[in-house]
């Protein structure tokens, strides 16, 4: 189960800019390091790139005036590549892939990439750090989701859902340009970038997205969306029946009836679930070397050793010593 996951990503709410002189050389990768993910040129990386930042949700706007080949050991984010001219090739765990401005590339945290550009490319690049996508998601069905999603390597542009979806990326681009634009505007920056986020969800296949598209059987409430927002936010915290239903502006006999209806759970139960996520997370992506399983499970509200390692490897198949010395 993921859901949001705390991260050094400045909020949605946080607006960067960056340009990389079109002549390339260290300027350029060093954006492209930055913004993106570290990369293997297989010659001198000669490119301009313009790049927006909005929190989780990064876009550039690359242009090689050569071919270049860049070579990824392993993405930590969902990456998606739109074509504005030229063909860029790729080579995904294995699987030869293509597109052009007709079609996208997608890929998923964890694949190992190599991208081949033609001479006279240009192309968006959207980075998507996984947290925001996967609790995006858990938002929008009102439960938590397992990540990573399964976003199709290849989707066509050309009509649909992905092709306005498409459009709202360029509509990001061009306001690259322009220094006074709303998009630096944390309140439009934070909006923008959630619409981003759930339109990329709606447009293409995946495990949940004839679950996502269904009329919903019951629409969760205001006060019940407020309290898993506050659980979401920050699970560590001592919460209480009490408290969550004081969130809600509700009774707890109320707010238990509107989770057991529409989350299928109580509260503290949902809330447990949240929190065993982020221990799972954090256990899997630590340093055997550096925390431990008891500095984890402290840090994510769980003050009983026994009961947390009970509940985790109910949920999860495995204890949580085993999850942190099975780290890559």
């Amino acid at each position: 189960m993921v859901d949001a996951l705390p991260s050094a990503t400045p909020a949605p709410g946080n607006v960067h800019f960056d340009r990389a002189d079109s002549a390339g050389g260290p300027g350029a990768r060093d954006t492209v390091n930055r913004f993106y993910h570290p990369v293997a040129a297989g010659s001198d990386l000669e490119l301009g790139i313009e790049v927006i930042q909005l929190g989780p949700l990064t876009v550039g706007h690359l242009t090689f005036a050569e071919s270049a080949t860049l070579d990824v050991p392993a993405l930590d984010a969902y990456h998606v590549t739109l074509p504005t001219s030229g063909r860029v090739l790729a080579l995904r765990d294995g699987h030869e892939l293509a597109a052009t401005p007709a079609t996208a590339l997608a890929f998923r945290p964890g694949d190992r990439i190599r991208l081949r550009h033609e001479p006279n490319t240009a192309e968006l690049d959207v980075r998507i750090e996984s947290w925001a996508l996967e609790a995006e998601l858990a938002g929008l069905l009102g439960h938590p989701v397992r990540g990573p999603i399964d976003l199709p390597p290849v989707f066509d542009l050309t009509a649909g859902p992905a092709h306005s979806w498409s459009r709202m990326v360029r509509l990001l681009r061009d306001e690259l340009v322009h220094e006074t634009s709303l998009i630096h505007e944390p309140v439009i920056a934070e909006q923008f970038c959630g619409s981003v986020l759930s339109g990329l969800l709606l447009s293409v296949p995946h495990r949940y997205h004839e679950e996502l598209v269904a009329p919903p059987a019951a629409v969760i409430t205001q006060p019940i969306r407020r309290v898993v927002t506050a659980i979401r936010d920050e699970p560590e915290h001592a919460f209480t029946v009490g408290e969550l239903a004081a969130i809600a502006g509700m009774s707890v006999r109320s707010l238990q009836s509107g989770f057991r209806r529409h989350l299928g759970s109580a509260p503290m139960a949902y809330l447990q679930e949240v929190r065993l996520g982020r221990a799972h997370e954090t256990l899997r992506q630590g340093d055997p070397a550096r925390i431990t399983v008891a500095d984890v499970a402290h840090r994510w509200g769980f003050a009983h050793l026994g009961r947390f390692a009970s509940a985790y490897r109910h949920r999860f198949g495995e204890s949580p010593s085993e999850t942190l010395r099975n780290v890559t």
